[in-house]
């Protein structure tokens, strides 16, 4: 049998980080040991009955077939609703489209735009998919790390020297994966003025995590404290989040008419229109109670508190409270150069979250791979009783821990490569 040639494209990238975490969790979990896994970005809530009985209402009725390649007319009807309502947005049918997921939406984007060597900034810590999807259609991801002292949040000062003639698009997630930053109405309109000097710029905008919010300030959309952005924005939202519907895969977009014709067509040859079921669901959860959506909030902004008190009690780590998503992103940089019981280095914070995962059966996502290093990411999505555990373990790991300045020769086998 002949070997197999991978394209370029697919040997740029690889498997998600946190897809891989979970996925060595969840090995070490089937061969007997007890973990707690707190990598998770989906919510532990089951969806809502009110929309899974319009699911059941839509098989009912036989909306069984293909659909529009950009979705139903009723769903971005609804999602037309959505923007007017919640966001002061005008958006007709025509400039939204749905996909399988968020993420299938920017996909599509990246797709239909992109040429080699067409640049797009990505501010770290960046959701891992970001660069994945800008590399996969041929584009180069320019990674901005944000700093701990600017919230983790991209700066106008670093936006507009990173700009080139090159540069396609801006990555803009909040409240951002995984730190949990918000970008408030200033920040927002400063990052803005800098985008009026560069009309060459478009913005992907990613408020999936857009009602997951535990600050007190403004929520005014981008797009009204700045319109003439309108004709350069991609909105990417989707039912994941909000609505406890990682499985439905249902996401869309909204933009320019022809950003959106040119999405459509890509999408067209590759997975066609999203679920007709999943579409209808979508459409009934934009339009009816959100009640779900406050309460579970409510609950993320519990976890979120008893995660940050426990956390702010274990010394050599920190964490900047997350003000939306469901993420706490800590930084452990006190902890690089640690010894551990065995005399293992701890070289880095992918070291480190081996520690966790093999010594401690505690599952979380380093840092590296959202793009800062010397960091981890703990999800709260878990129930109390996992929060709890979970934070128990991490303060036993790194009470184990010895820290002194000497630290151990290069040729100390790290973490990994003992595991």
């Amino acid at each position: 049998m002949s070997k197999l040639i991978l394209s370029e494209r697919a040997a740029r990238i690889g498997i998600a980080p946190n897809a891989a975490a979970k996925a060595r969790a969840q090995a070490l979990a089937e061969s007997g040991r007890t973990v707690i896994e707190l990598t998770s970005g989906e919510p532990d809530f089951d969806t809502p009955e009110s929309i899974k009985d319009a699911a059941i209402a839509a098989l009912a009725a036989g909306q069984t077939k293909y659909t529009a390649q950009a979705g139903t007319a009723d769903l971005r009807n609804a999602i037309s609703e959505k923007l007017a309502r919640e966001n002061g947005l005008s958006y007709p049918a025509a400039q939204i489209i749905a996909g399988n997921g968020g993420k299938h939406v920017i996909y599509n984007a990246f797709a239909a735009t992109l040429r080699s060597g067409d640049e797009v900034i990505v501010p770290a810590p960046f959701w891992q998919s970001f660069p994945a999807m800008v590399s996969i259609n041929d584009g180069t991801p320019v990674l901005l790390a944000g700093l701990r002292e600017d919230g983790y949040k991209l700066t106008p000062a670093r936006l507009d020297a990173a700009i080139t003639p090159r540069t396609r698009w801006l990555i803009l997630n909040t409240p951002s994966n995984p730190s949990g930053a918000v970008y408030d109405a200033d920040e927002l309109l400063a990052l803005a003025a800098v985008l009026s000097r560069h009309p060459h710029v478009w913005v992907l905008l990613d408020e999936i995590y857009e009602h997951i919010r535990f600050d007190d300030g403004s929520r005014e959309h981008l797009l009204t404290l700045a319109p003439d952005l309108a004709d350069r924005t991609l909105i990417v939202n989707g039912g994941s989040k909000p609505f406890a519907m990682t499985g439905w895969r249902i996401g869309y977009g909204a933009g320019p008419v022809e950003l959106i014709q040119a999405m459509t067509i890509v999408q067209s040859q590759s997975s066609s229109a999203p679920s007709s079921i999943a579409q209808a669901a979508l459409a009934a959860a934009l339009r009816g109670d959100q009640r779900f959506v406050r309460d579970s909030v409510a609950a993320y902004r519990e976890r979120r508190d008893l995660l940050l008190a426990a956390l702010s009690r274990i010394d050599g780590l920190s964490c900047v409270a997350p003000q939306g998503a469901f993420f706490a992103f800590v930084d452990c940089s006190a902890l690089i150069g640690a010894i551990t019981a065995n005399g293992r280095t701890i070289r880095s914070d992918v070291d480190l979250v081996d520690f966790l995962l093999y010594e401690h059966g505690l599952a979380v996502v380093d840092g590296t791979s959202f793009g800062v290093p010397d960091h981890f990411r703990v999800s709260f999505v878990a129930g109390r009783e996992a929060i709890v555990e979970g934070v128990t373990r991490l303060a036993a790991a790194v009470a184990a821990l010895t820290r002194h300045d000497a630290g151990f020769s290069s040729s100390q086998p790290t973490l990994t490569e003992a595991v």
